[in-house]
């Protein structure tokens, strides 16, 4: 299957915009004594992560341009196969102290790389 680098980026972006839409005025105590925001997030980083795979599969270069790359697919492992070692705290964490930084360089990505093109 072709995936554009482009489609990709705006996938983690908007990944992540919702993550931070969730988690808006939640405090730690809250995110983990709600069980959907947990799914909510969770689910979000999985699609974040597995669109960075991807995009490491299809442009390496591109993909290394993104630090925590490493890091974020092999937090999105632990989401998808070790279901029950996931900790809420650790999502959360994640999710307020490392999400920002790769929102803005994914940002920065998609405005280098230029709008997706319409083919209709």
């Amino acid at each position: 299957m072709y995936y554009d680098a482009r489609v990709l980026l705006a996938d983690v972006e908007n990944a992540a915009a919702d993550i931070e839409r969730y988690l808006d005025g939640v405090d730690r105590i809250a995110y983990i004594g709600t069980d959907e925001k947990q799914a909510a997030v969770e689910r979000k980083f999985e699609i974040i992560e597995e669109a960075l795979n991807r995009l490491h599969d299809i442009d390496p270069d591109l993909s290394q341009r993104i630090p925590q790359l490493r890091r974020i697919v092999d937090f999105r492992n632990l989401l998808s196969h070790g279901y029950d070692r996931v900790m809420p705290e650790r999502v959360w964490t994640y999710a307020n102290n490392n999400l920002p930084e790769l929102r803005r360089i994914v940002q920065a990505l998609i405005t280098e790389l230029g709008p997706v093109k319409n083919d209709n």
